[in-house]
């Protein structure tokens, strides 16, 4: 299949699709989308929708029915981020768009922000939107959250050598030819660590990953959906990339030849 026929190009990068993944948003959904729409008013979205108990899904068709450039994506149940954005990745990848752009629902990732992403992909294969590079900036986060953060990528840099300044950050821009390549049926992580794990992925490939900076600001309505198990399973999966990754170099130094 292929992109809606009335999807315009943006340009150099040609048709672009932000999935925004949901579970409870209905305060947010519409809000967000009324903002991605004028922001940038040729790319679609995505809504992939966890069948969330407060009718996010619900309002998420009346803005389709409304709008050929919003789509729905239905899941059956709550599976996780990760899970989420695989699936929208996928929807993506068949109906033919060149340019996927993860978002959050909950206006944390500003859409007017996005041109910025979007331009800077032009020169490269995945762009990151990142709050601790200069000129990037939280608002209204807890000390707490912001060392949570900026201690992942320290770990992560230590770890795998991921040579990233924000590698936990979701507000991305990513060229189809890398979701097509790092083998997304093979990605079991969630949360922080699917973002580190993607970024992971599409560096060891040898994509062009570029970083520029965002304004991150935290959810007015709703609940986050930060918990415990999401950092203790980035914590592990990163533990385990970076102990395969010493085994690998040291295979390399006593190969026998």
């Amino acid at each position: 299949m292929t992109a809606s026929p009335d999807a315009p190009d943006y340009p150099g990068l040609g048709r672009v699709l932000v999935v925004v993944p949901t579970y409870n948003e209905a305060d947010n959904v519409r809000q967000i989308t009324e903002r991605l729409r004028a922001a940038v008013p040729e790319a679609h979205l995505l809504v992939a929708d966890d069948n969330s108990p407060d009718g996010t899904g619900g309002i998420a068709d009346e803005l389709a029915a409304a709008d050929p450039h919003v789509q729905v994506l239905h899941r059956p149940g709550k599976e996780g981020l990760g899970a989420a954005y695989v699936a929208g990745f996928a929807w993506a990848i068949e109906r033919g768009y060149d340019v996927v752009v993860e978002m959050d629902a909950d206006g944390s990732h500003a859409p007017e922000e996005l041109p910025r992403l979007l331009n800077a992909l032009r020169d490269a294969d995945l762009v990151l939107g990142s709050r601790w590079v200069p000129g990037g900036k939280v608002v209204n986060w807890p000390k707490r959250r912001e060392v949570l953060s900026k201690g992942g990528t320290a770990y992560t840099r230590l770890s795998i050598g991921l040579p990233l300044h924000d590698a936990t950050g979701g507000y991305r821009a990513y060229r189809r030819e890398v979701l097509e390549k790092i083998d997304l049926d093979g990605i079991a992580s969630q949360g922080y660590c699917f973002q580190i794990d993607l970024a992971r992925r599409t560096w060891q490939a040898g994509f062009r990953i570029v970083e520029v900076p965002i304004t991150f600001v935290e959810r007015e309505r709703g609940e986050s959906k930060m918990s415990s198990h999401i950092v203790r399973e980035a914590f592990w999966r990163v533990g385990v990339w970076g102990v395969e990754r010493r085994v690998s170099a040291l295979r390399k130094v006593f190969r026998p030849r």
